[in-house]
């Protein structure tokens, strides 16, 4: 494939206006191909254009990629739900899944930087919150949600809202329509961890008729049906914990899960009862452990669907995992983290165009072959289209008239200002 063909699909996916195409496009070709730091210094080099141009572009344009990103992921959706898969065994069809990720900077001096305790100890940076749509095994990242702390909507004149009070506004707002066309709202789950064990979440959850499968922490009052139905709101919520301890009568049962490839298999021991959960309603309560030697750490799970088997909720729980890996491959291969912006807006922009190349790279750019499934593998692709056209460049200059001794000039142009890290002839995405 050559460079052009390249260029031409991307215009095609993206909905940039014109006078921003060359440094949109270079910074996305800077993220899409392997490096050791997505940095602006490194897609300087590759473009040839001023690193200040990239600098000003994401500074002033977070409104404009995040319309960007929003715009990809509803085609690319589109596309894939053109037939939408029958899951194995499954009830549901589409899943939602969100999960918040912490964005690592060195410093507390840039803008809405702040101290987070995600689990390991305290971590400097930005929180972003994840919403991602898995479509026939398909990962289609949405626009995320930042994090803003208290002193940063001060300053910007922003209303303060907690992580949960977004994610409840966020759910209320998304039409999946606009990402899947018309659809039965009973096809749709969302998928969370203990983090997001939030009663007004999961009714939001229950008011788009979606179901919803979400860990619970130990403490959550719950109630067995009959004990509801003979006392109601009234008495005294047991904790999910000793919810489980006092239901004796409850066996436990094993249940194999089986990975997509069949390969690689998890047992778990479970006891389930429909109940009821303080504040939600009647729901499918599960208590799970791993089937391993020593003491396994238990996990409480409920589900909206009262039809479904504890084998399908478990299952359904287990593809929460597809943002874990959306976060791994956006940090490792697209340089998620790889960003030293002051201004936060930059940021934005940054985390918007990385989820853009995300969502590109998984189309996968015409030409590239059925043996690159991996991120890194069309990279490298990526990288030989590049490559090709800065020797394609050097070739056309030689072939002109004086070509030779320009060449031999730009030669000793770059030696002398000690300047060689820099291309001969970036070439411009109008030519």
């Amino acid at each position: 494939m050559r460079f052009h063909e390249l260029r031409n699909w991307m215009l095609k996916k993206l909905d940039v206006k014109t006078r921003l195409h060359t440094v949109c496009l270079w910074f996305l070709l800077s993220i899409m191909v392997e490096t050791r730091k997505h940095s602006l210094t490194f897609a300087s080099e590759l473009s040839g254009l001023n690193k200040a141009q990239f600098s000003k572009f994401l500074k002033n344009n977070n409104k404009t990629t995040a319309y960007t990103l929003e715009s990809l992921s509803k085609k690319q959706a589109k596309v894939y739900a053109k037939v939408i898969k029958e899951t194995k065994s499954l009830p549901w069809k589409i899943f939602l899944i969100f999960d918040a990720t912490i964005q690592g900077r060195s410093s507390l001096k840039s803008d809405n930087v702040k101290k987070f305790n995600h689990g390991h100890g305290f971590v400097i940076g930005h929180q972003w919150t994840n919403f991602i749509l898995v479509i026939n095994d398909f990962i289609i990242p949405l626009v995320p949600i930042p994090f803003h702390s208290k002193n940063y909507c001060r300053k910007n004149g922003i209303e303060y809202k907690t992580e949960h009070e977004q994610v409840i506004e966020y759910i209320e707002s998304l039409n999946l329509e606009e990402y899947i066309g018309p659809h039965n709202p009973s096809d749709v789950v969302a998928l969370a961890d203990s983090g997001y064990d939030n009663k007004k979440i999961k009714k939001t959850i229950i008011g788009k008729k979606w179901d919803f499968i979400i860990a619970i922490k130990s403490r959550r009052g719950v109630k067995s049906a009959t004990q509801y139905e003979a006392t109601g709101e009234k008495s005294k919520w047991a904790f999910v914990k000793d919810f489980f301890k006092n239901q004796r009568r409850l066996a436990w049962e094993t249940i194999r899960i089986f990975t997509d490839n069949q390969e690689k298999r998890e047992d778990f021991r479970i006891r389930h009862i429909i109940a009821w959960l303080k504040g939600v309603g009647k729901v499918h309560l599960i208590c799970s452990e791993r089937v391993k030697k020593g003491k396994q750490k238990r996990k409480f799970i409920v589900c909206s669907n009262l039809f479904a088997t504890p084998e399908q909720i478990l299952r359904g729980y287990k593809i929460r995992w597809k943002i874990e890996i959306f976060h791994k491959h956006v940090k490792m291969n697209l340089g998620f983290e790889d960003v030293a912006a002051k201004h936060f807006t930059s940021v934005e922009s940054h985390v918007y165009l990385v989820y853009c190349a995300y969502i590109l790279m998984n189309a996968g750019p015409p030409g590239v072959p059925d043996s690159a499934k991996s991120l890194s593998e069309k990279q490298k692709y990526v990288a030989g289209v590049l490559e090709n056209k800065k020797i394609a460049s050097i070739l056309q200059k030689l072939t002109q008239i004086g070509g030779v001794e320009r060449f031999k000039d730009e030669l000793k142009s770059v030696l002398t200002d000690g300047e060689a890290h820099k291309p001969l002839f970036a070439g411009d995405l109008r030519a």
